[in-house]
């Protein structure tokens, strides 16, 4: 793809955004930095960077192949991708099929639990606010989203839910809950944007509950490189370490 790349118009806990030559295109480059809580915990976690472009690659394609539209263009090199530029909408889009994290907290419910059906949640966008929860009614009040998006948002989130439970079934991971952002296009479709990888989704092996994800970083549990890596593996049959 003939591009070329520009300033950049936004940095974020995991990635930088930059411009290029054409205005439909952004080239997202992926880091090591790692947050927690909300930035409150920084550190690095090595290689990363690359394992988060690389996976996420993967998963948007296997989406796109299976009806979900993403802003999945073209992966440029190790850390960099050109995207569809899109108009973030400032929610977080939670789909939950185990109790783990702060689900538990709030409800009072053992992580592991099995839930009857998958949850969905929407936050707030907003580190001030800490990402507060919030419901359909004030969305709509509120002018984050109409309620037509909402729907698309909603149809689109458990369509990512179902066929990536699928897919890491398949290699041995239990999906327990993750995290997408939706994008609006100018045209005001609504696709599938940010990531997905061990910062946005929680992984435990199916046979041991072994985390594999960021919470390894969270709780200090150490091995977090590596779980990372084992994750990078399983989906490639490659090694990780990169």
């Amino acid at each position: 793809m003939s591009i070329t790349k520009l300033d950049q118009i936004y940095e974020g806990k995991a990635k930088k955004v930059f411009a290029t030559s054409d205005p439909s295109f952004y080239i997202v480059e992926y880091k090591d930095d790692a947050t927690a809580f909300n930035g409150l915990k920084h550190g690095t976690i090595t290689g990363k960077g690359i394992i988060n472009n690389k996976m996420s690659n993967l998963m948007f394609q296997l989406l796109e192949k299976n009806g979900v539209k993403t802003h999945y263009v073209e992966q440029l090199n190790d850390r960099e991708t050109v995207v569809r530029a899109v108009k973030i909408v400032p929610l977080e889009i939670i789909i939950r099929n185990t109790a783990a994290g702060s689900f538990s907290k709030r409800y009072g419910v053992e992580e592991g639990r099995e839930l009857l059906r998958p949850t969905l949640e929407f936050s707030l966008k907003d580190d001030a606010l800490n990402d507060p929860l919030i419901n359909d009614s004030h969305i709509i009040a509120l002018g984050v989203a109409t309620e037509q998006e909402l729907d698309a948002i909603r149809t689109m989130a458990y369509r990512v839910n179902d066929v990536l439970r699928e897919f890491f079934a398949g290699i041995g991971v239990k999906l327990v809950d993750f995290k997408i952002e939706a994008g609006r296009l100018p045209d005001g479709t609504i696709i599938l944007a940010d990531e997905i990888s061990p910062d946005t989704c929680r992984f435990w092996d199916a046979k041991t509950n072994e985390k594999l994800d960021k919470d390894r970083f969270r709780r200090d549990m150490g091995g977090v490189e590596e779980a990372y890596q084992e994750m990078f593996r399983r989906i490639t049959g490659q090694k990780g370490n990169v």
